[in-house]
């Protein structure tokens, strides 16, 4: 398997302005999502500016930027600006804000006025169907599902993305994206259940020219990696005549 072979969308998560560019140089990438978190630990401190930066690297393909207000008003606010910065630009709404309120009457409303939407941090299937009921079918949007994160609670995500698929076929125009994978077998499980997108991190996309790779030769790679490292480290062991004498 390769990417020629993946059906699924592959976008890049971060806010590395260096990897940004990096993976914007690959057709393959379809796509590139941030957050605030990613971008407090990338040291970004002016948020339209490096917005800007960014848009400018990739005009032409989608690109998630997140709105960070807990009042919806003030969300409204910041969607709409964040909005007018790009064509290809899609707000990223929180599926609810800090005092567990859905945000649904905002994503209708933003919906409705043609604003490309990303709805994040979604778990549940009742979120799922929640927020289908408030998008309008003409207008893209993408639904963020936190495959990696119900992952890390040892429930298996994929007879969720799976439902979650059947639910959003009432809004033809909306993707369901799997986020915050944990491993390149994220990528194919995600492709094998016709999820629509899924963002990875630099350091797993990187991993993709291993899809494929023979199991055996890999072996084989391993025990070599760790022989030269031990040689590298000088390692010795003792033999039985030097244990005596010590």
């Amino acid at each position: 398997m390769s990417t020629c072979n993946l059906n699924i969308k592959l976008f890049s998560d971060g806010a590395d302005l260096d990897g940004i560019k990096a993976m914007a140089e690959n057709d393959w990438i379809h796509g590139f999502t941030t957050n605030p978190t990613l971008m407090r630990k990338a040291g970004v401190v002016d948020y339209k500016t490096f917005a800007c930066d960014v848009l400018e690297i990739v005009p032409d393909r989608p690109v998630s930027f997140e709105v960070f207000a807990d009042d919806f008003d003030e969300m409204k606010h910041q969607a709409l600006e964040i909005a007018s910065w790009g064509k290809n630009v899609f707000v990223k709404i929180p599926v609810m804000n800090t005092q567990k309120q859905f945000s649904g009457p905002l994503i209708r409303e933003l919906s409705k006025s043609g604003v490309q939407l990303n709805i994040t941090a979604v778990m549940t299937l009742e979120q799922v169907s929640d927020i289908v009921a408030c998008l309008e079918e003409d207008i893209p949007a993408i639904i963020s599902v936190f495959a990696g994160r119900i992952a890390d609670t040892g429930v298996d995500p994929i007879p969720i993305m799976k439902e979650a698929i059947v639910a959003m076929q009432k809004k033809p125009k909306a993707e369901l994206l799997w986020a915050s994978p944990r491993e390149l077998l994220n990528i194919v499980q995600a492709n094998d259940i016709g999820c629509h997108i899924i963002t990875a991190t630099n350091d797993i996309l990187k991993k993709l020219s291993l899809l494929g790779k023979d199991h055996l030769e890999y072996s084989l790679e391993t025990v070599q990696m760790f022989y030269r490292d031990a040689l590298s480290a000088g390692f010795t062991i003792p033999d039985a005549e030097q244990r005596k004498s010590a």
